[in-house]
């Protein structure tokens, strides 16, 4: 199923029955709703699932400029209400757990309940060869855009963008064209720390031990500073330990939604 919000396309899926209670599942960055499809038939025995692709991913249109965690998040919000399924529970995991954590902080009237797992949105501290890295990096760029503005040099500045995004760009970034990577800064560079303090409904934080990505120290961090927060490692999982042990994920999480 499809419908249009802030000009977008947004593809979505329904599992259970209209008269249960809600859950609203996000995935996380260049995943789609095939990710949660375990996870939203589990939970549709006692609840009304709904699963979405984030524009620019999986089956929904593109962003029509460059968004970051607030867009994503207003997108959302209106897709919630049009679907009437506010106020629900929510599913996050990593980039879908930015846009958890900053609808709960802002809009509490819609959420009733979060489950965050592999949650991004937390800088990581930066180690002294990060900085240098980071100084490098700043000076190249430069170096690139003075020749891109002179116009002498052909197509040299370019195959220098290239060299530099594949040494000093993450994965993701460099999986994406132009306009996704515009997307991608935004998102990335908001820090939602400062948003966990205001999170008022009960969170639970599931997270695998092993997490490269979102290191456990970020689950650790939200459980001390959201109000209401608890922490469950999964021992051994990686950054999709939800998917990993699906199972277990499902009965935590329904056990959780059906506590009044």
């Amino acid at each position: 199923m499809e419908i249009t919000v802030k000009g977008v396309s947004v593809y979505y899926e329904q599992y259970g029955s209209k008269n249960q209670p809600n859950v609203l599942m996000l995935h996380g960055w260049m995943c789609d709703t095939t990710f949660f499809t375990p996870i939203a038939n589990a939970l549709s025995e006692g609840m009304h699932v709904t699963v979405i692709d984030f524009p620019g991913h999986g089956k929904s249109g593109r962003p029509p400029e460059p968004w970051g965690v607030p867009e994503y998040a207003e997108a959302t919000k209106e897709l919630m209400e049009r679907l009437h399924i506010a106020p629900c529970a929510v599913i996050g995991h990593s980039f879908g757990g930015r846009i958890a954590i900053y609808l709960a902080a802002n809009y509490p009237q819609l959420i009733t309940r979060v489950v965050i797992t592999g949650g991004a949105g937390l800088k990581k501290p930066q180690t002294e060869e990060a900085k240098r890295r980071a100084l490098r990096y700043e000076r190249l760029k430069k170096r690139y855009l003075w020749m891109k503005r002179t116009g002498l040099f052909g197509n040299l500045p370019d195959k220098l963008a290239k060299s530099l995004r594949e040494k000093y760009g993450s994965k993701d970034y460099n999986s994406l064209d132009d306009e996704m990577r515009k997307t991608f800064v935004k998102v990335v560079n908001l820090d939602l720390r400062p948003l966990l303090p205001n999170i008022k409904a009960p969170t639970l934080l599931i997270w695998g031990d092993k997490d490269t990505q979102t290191p456990i120290w970020m689950g650790e961090t939200m459980a001390a500073e959201i109000p209401d927060a608890a922490l469950i490692p999964f021992e051994g999982g990686s950054h999709y330990a939800y998917l990993e042990q699906w199972q277990r994920f499902s009965k935590i999480a329904a056990h959780f939604f059906s506590e009044v």
